[in-house]
């Protein structure tokens, strides 16, 4: 079996379309091959430490560690049909002095298992960072649009005003929550450890008897080397409840940004047309019509997050379906899966900071929005202005409902706003408001409350935690 791969035969898109080259590099072949010759060569200093190998074995297995040769490999795993003692083969022939210790006392999953912590913790790291970087930019434009006054939307339809700021910040707030999952995870993540065939160890006691070293000084020692902590107990395999756990908080971090990507598609449709994403001077919008901006990178996100989000059931049976002390059924699919998490939370997040460092606000039409729809919301300020100068509350909500009802019939004709003429030119209304006041409550650009005040400190609270962290 060849190990180069084309466009003639069927590649994954993450090898090539979705993804960094970095997370790619995590989960490819290479690395994950040399990350089983280390925890090889762990395993034979800790025997070597209990007298039952030689300097001169473990130093062979040192000086071949980055040797691989994935055509070999596949060569004997053809013949064998057993990957990981295809590479203990490969690995073998490479040292003449150390090959016949490699995996002395082990099972399969002592290296496997461990070998997948280690890419597990190394990919969370990448995400942190990336995490990170998104978070940077997202809090500079909560900052510069604290203030921008715009309509908020409840069931899809115009609510109050809000900010710009105010509404980006709840993507940043759940942001920080998603952070502090991945970190929390991260310092969670547990190896197997060295247990052996069904996580007794009983190869390992039966290996040092005699020795100075006990199976628990010997499982400690091998985990140090590889800087892994150990579940305290294990079957073949570390508790799959793990891996649900990486699904769970990836998939939560991709609603985060799925729901952000399908508000930026709203806004972005023509109706709204607040927001637009970053356009490219020679970007193509359609292939059959040309003046097309679709928000590809919007809904590319939220594509793959639904991705991510249905894989997490996978993590779910394998967790609650493994029968006993192990069996094989969430081997093929931990291959595909646990990869692809990742790489698609890579990608969701490069592509979400593309989008938010260059998303467009278009201010002319905020402005028509919330003159067109603005004035319903403020006639609650005019409510209670009234009621300050002794208006009857009743009798004025029903003046307010009915010119509000007669402009909304007009606005949804097509026509402009005749609110803030019907309010006033209404003789009861003026016996208590004079008309500038009116036209002053009836500007709803600064009925956004606290939302400034609120906008700014989540800003201050992500660049907090950035500096924590840096």
């Amino acid at each position: 079996m060849s190990a180069n791969f084309d466009h003639t035969s069927f590649i994954s898109p993450f090898t090539w379309r979705y993804g960094t080259l970095e997370m790619r590099s995590i989960y490819s072949e290479v690395h994950k091959r040399k990350l089983l010759r280390t925890i090889w060569i762990a395993i034979a200093k800790g025997q070597m430490k209990a007298n039952l190998v030689s300097l001169s074995q473990v130093e062979d297995l040192i000086a071949h560690k980055d040797d691989i040769d994935i055509d070999r490999a596949s060569e004997i795993e053809k013949e064998i049909h057993h990957d990981l003692m295809a590479e203990i083969k490969t690995y073998a022939e490479q040292c003449t002095i150390g090959g016949k210790i490699i995996h002395l006392g082990a099972t399969s999953m002592d290296v496997l298992d461990n070998m997948d912590v280690i890419r597990q913790k190394q990919a969370l790291s990448l995400i942190e960072k990336s995490l990170l970087s998104l978070l940077s930019i997202l809090s500079k434009r909560i900052m510069e649009e604290s203030e921008t006054s715009c309509m908020a939307f409840t069931h899809i339809q115009p609510a109050e005003p809000t900010t710009i700021g105010y509404r980006l910040s709840q993507i940043g707030q759940d942001l920080l929550d998603d952070l502090e999952d991945i970190r929390a995870l991260s310092l969670r993540l547990k190896g197997k450890g060295i247990k052996g065939a069904v996580g007794t160890s009983a190869s390992y006691m039966a290996l040092l008897e005699g020795s100075s070293m006990s199976s628990l000084e010997f499982e400690t020692y091998v985990m140090n080397e590889i800087g892994l902590e150990s579940f305290d107990v294990a079957t073949q395999v570390y508790t799959r409840k793990q891996d649900y756990r990486i699904g769970t908080v990836l998939s939560s971090l991709c609603a985060t940004l799925s729901k952000a990507a399908l508000d930026i598609r709203l806004l972005m449709s023509p109706p709204i047309g607040e927001w637009s994403e970053p356009f490219a001077s020679k970007q193509v919008g359609s292939s059959a019509m040309p003046f097309k901006r679709n928000p590809i990178n919007s809904e590319k996100i939220d594509s793959l997050c639904r991705y991510a989000s249905s894989q997490v059931e996978v993590l779910w049976n394998n967790s609650a379906s493994m029968m006993l002390e192990r069996t094989l059924d969430d081997s093929a699919n931990r291959r595909i899966v646990i990869p692809e998490l990742f790489l698609t939370c890579d990608e969701v997040l490069q592509t979400s900071i593309k989008l938010i460092s260059g998303l467009n606000f278009h201010y002319s039409t905020i402005k028509r929005n919330l003159d067109t729809y603005g004035p319903f919301a403020a006639t609650e300020k005019v409510l209670m202005a009234l009621g300050k100068k002794g208006a009857d509350r009743q009798v004025m909500h029903e003046r307010i409902r009915e010119h509000s009802l007669t402009a909304w019939s007009e606005v949804q004709s097509g026509k402009a706003n005749p609110l803030l003429e019907l309010m006033t030119t209404d003789k009861e209304i003026l016996s208590f408001l004079d008309a500038k006041t009116i036209i002053s409550l009836l500007d709803a650009k600064d009925y956004v409350g606290d939302a400034p005040l609120r906008a700014k400190a989540l800003s201050n609270k992500i660049n907090d935690k950035i500096k924590e962290l840096s």
